[in-house]
């Protein structure tokens, strides 16, 4: 649904100093990246697939005849935010600097977008040839990042430039280039979405047109931003985002049920899913006929955010209000104060509205009133800026 800007390919070059590449790997999922890895046949006689594979916590993409009915080269290549190639031996950089597609990682970056970030690492005679030098300049002009390599002890008793980099060295120069925020990092976000359904029968039932699609963007936004996300999604089965852990619901109880479940262990908590005021007292467990069809006892739901609130300690709360009438706002500003709320958004749905769209407006509220007015962005960006007012109030990091 989403692209992924946390999506790293990482290449491993047929150098003894693979091995350090592990780390690299470790320190990048450390900050919220997630990685697939794809090997040179070379590099395995340093680094097996397998220590990949343990490590990435995903396959490892070895050549272009695996999976051919996939087309990996063209996925891989659509499906990174950046590739890093590290070590990039002297060979690799003749090769890229070519233009060659003679492997599966060679060929990817012929197909790829994504910013190409290069970690050189070989012996100082190699790394100062002429043609190397002449090769590396040639891929700088076409806009790649070159890593420049540290001087040091090397294999042997050689020194000299052409070591491996520093980690920290390599992760600036990535996160330099991905742009990506950090803020987020390890906090603990929790967020509801869709519509609850309470049965009527085993056919019919009270719903509303809640899509899910702001709370899936907030789930999104956060991951992308580094949180550990907990999305807990009503009647959106197909609803699955990679780096999200993803509990599906249908009623109001359920949704009741998860939300306490992993609320304490929470540290922003955002409530977008519309759930239902109230349910039939006494479901039929067989469909009911059209003549019996009457009237229907309903009873009300657990207030889930009103209990939140009541609960909450360390926690942000957020909450949202569809409301309509000229008076929707001013029964929002009620909500957020009896709720308990730290922030409050509040959108315009009279006849229909935003319910199942890309985009939505409305005014973010909290205590002073409405602090900014919100108009026809997507729901993406409405989930940055809530997210942008939690960070500041628990005082995280700007990254």
């Amino acid at each position: 649904m989403f692209p992924r800007s946390r999506e790293v390919l990482l290449g491993i070059g047929g150098g003894i100093s693979a091995y350090k590449s592990a780390d690299l790997l470790r320190r990048l999922q450390e900050l919220g990246f997630s990685i697939t890895v794809v090997p040179t046949r070379s590099s395995q006689n340093f680094v097996g697939s397998a220590t990949w594979a343990a490590l990435s916590g995903r396959p490892v993409y070895e050549n272009m005849w695996s999976d051919v009915h996939s087309v990996p080269h063209i996925a891989l290549a659509k499906k990174a935010s950046a590739i890093v190639i590290a070590p990039t031996t002297a060979d690799l950089i003749s090769r890229l600097a070519q233009g060659r597609a003679d492997d599966l990682l060679t060929t990817i970056v012929l197909a790829s977008t994504a910013p190409l970030i290069l970690v050189p690492a070989m012996h100082p005679e190699m790394w100062l040839n002429k043609a190397t030098q002449e090769n590396v300049e040639v891929l700088r002009s076409r806009g790649v990042v070159i890593v420049e390599p540290d001087e040091g002890r090397m294999t042997g008793d050689d020194t000299g430039i052409g070591r491996y980099p520093e980690t920290s060295k390599i992760i600036s120069h990535i996160a330099e280039t991905v742009n990506s925020p950090s803020d987020l990092l390890g906090v603990s976000l929790l967020v509801t979405a869709g519509g609850t359904r309470e049965p009527i029968d085993p056919v019919r039932y009270i719903g509303n047109h809640s899509s899910g699609k702001q709370g899936i963007a907030v789930a999104y936004a956060a991951r992308e931003r580094g949180a550990r996300v907990t999305l807990i999604v009503a009647n959106a089965p197909e609803t699955q985002l990679e780096g999200v852990r993803t509990i599906h619901v249908k009623t109001a109880e359920e949704m009741h049920h998860a939300v306490t479940s992993n609320f304490k262990s929470s540290e922003i908590v955002v409530m977008t899913a519309a759930v239902a005021d109230a349910r039939p007292s006494l479901p039929s467990i067989e469909k009911m006929e059209k003549e019996s069809y009457r009237n229907i006892e309903l009873i009300p739901t657990v207030d889930i955010l009103k209990e939140l609130g009541a609960l909450k300690k360390q926690q942000f709360l957020i909450g949202f209000a569809a409301q309509t009438g000229e008076d929707g706002l001013k029964k929002a500003q009620e909500k957020y104060s009896k709720k308990n709320l730290d922030l409050l958004f509040v959108n315009d749905v009279s006849g229909g509205a935003i319910f199942g769209e890309d985009e939505t407006s409305g005014q973010i509220v909290d205590a002073s009133g409405v602090i900014e007015d919100v108009s026809r962005v997507d729901k993406v960006t409405l989930a940055n800026k809530l997210l942008d007012f939690a960070s500041h109030k628990l005082g995280l990091p700007n990254d």
